[in-house]
């Protein structure tokens, strides 16, 4: 297991600069680490064995039939899906050979791990983004104030380094914070998005496929048909064309057990619930930023929750001289600065702003 996962570790190591959100992480961490192990489980023979294995009463060669059944598809057939097991099919959806019959081709499996890590890139995507227009800005600017154990002298002159930064650009952030809430509000896309992929990629069986695997657990026992049976069968049928000793084409049938199903099906059990997880989060968040945006007042209550030791007529000062952008970087200084330097910071800040305010009166 260490030396499938062993190249994940990488990807948990905590970030010394923080910039962004909870939500946001679980998108370009967890959620990426998720299907990047999965992709790697898949294509792990160690623990599910060969991915199809497809017996005949024929004499074809099993290497050759399940080369073919991997590359060609297996089948089930649509209206054995519900005939009495064991009476009239060996397996749901495994039946004779019937002309004319409706036929479901399971063509996916071949394809789970290459989605999976297609699906990872996606979810990274708002988070590459993102860096991309931070541009280590706010690593730049804490410049060791998230240290509590500075020398006044230090504190000082790297306060007001930041200080001179924050009056020369004071009104400056607005692409900065729009830059942000459209990498959420991306986010939010993505998984939505994402989950309608996976609907079309199963045959528009993902949607309410971890719906119908909950209710499942509550049905009569004698009335119980596992739905994930049907999108991921483990026994399927596969038909194999060869030319006979007189020369004429003959056709055979054939079982193919699939042992990857095993792993796909709880796969996308826990897939289901993790987007529906992630999308209400990611759509709370949304609703978050609208009531910053729209609400001014937010901005001063969110900061005081978060900065407690800070003078909240200063803190109130400086909210009200401040924009979005403005606000939005000072939100995210609190994060990552040591919350006596941040207290600092804001009585500086207020000063200033004060006598920016009484030198434009005069």
């Amino acid at each position: 297991m260490d030396k499938i996962f062993g190249s994940l570790k990488g990807l948990f190591k905590i970030q010394a600069v923080v910039i962004d959100n909870n939500v946001f992480r679980l998108h370009y961490k967890a959620t990426v680490v998720i299907l990047l192990a999965f992709s790697l489980l898949v294509t792990s023979r160690q623990y599910i064995g060969d991915p199809i294995d497809c017996i005949s009463r024929d004499d074809i060669p099993t290497r050759v039939l399940d080369t073919f059944c991997w590359i060609h598809t297996t089948f089930s057939v649509e209206g054995a899906w519900h005939k009495k097991v064991g009476v009239e099919i060996p397996y749901p959806g495994v039946d004779k050979y019937t002309p004319g019959e409706d036929r479901i081709y399971h063509a996916y499996y071949q394809w789970v791990c290459f989605v999976l890590f297609f699906q990872a890139l996606m979810f990274y995507f708002p988070r590459y983004l993102w860096k991309g227009w931070e541009k280590g800005r706010i690593r730049a600017l804490i410049m060791e104030l998230n240290s509590p154990t500075l020398t006044p002298d230090k504190k000082q002159e790297k306060r007001g380094v930041l200080m001179e930064y924050l009056m020369d650009n004071i009104h400056n952030h607005n692409f900065y914070v729009t830059a942000y809430f459209f990498c959420e509000a991306l986010n939010f896309v993505n998984v939505v998005g994402q989950m309608y992929l996976m609907d079309s990629f199963l045959g528009g069986h993902f949607s309410k496929y971890g719906s119908k695997v909950m209710q499942f657990t509550e049905w009569d026992w004698t009335l119980r048909y596992d739905p994930m049976i049907r999108v991921f069968p483990r026994l399927t049928k596969c038909t194999f064309h060869k030319y006979g000793s007189s020369g004429d084409v003959q056709r055979h049938d054939a079982m193919c057990i699939l042992p990857i199903n095993i792993i796909n099906e709880k796969i996308y059990v826990f897939l289901w619930i993790w987007f529906v997880t992630l999308a209400v989060a990611s759509g709370i968040v949304l609703i978050y930023r609208m009531v910053i945006v729209f609400w001014p007042r937010s901005r001063l209550l969110i900061l005081r929750y978060r900065a407690r030791l800070t003078n909240a007529d200063y803190l109130e000062m400086v909210v009200k001289r401040c924009h979005l952008g403005d606000w939005f970087l000072l939100d995210l200084l609190c994060k990552n600065v040591d919350s006596l330097n941040y207290r600092d910071l804001i009585a500086d800040f207020a000063r200033k702003l004060e006598g920016k305010g009484a030198e434009s009166i005069a």
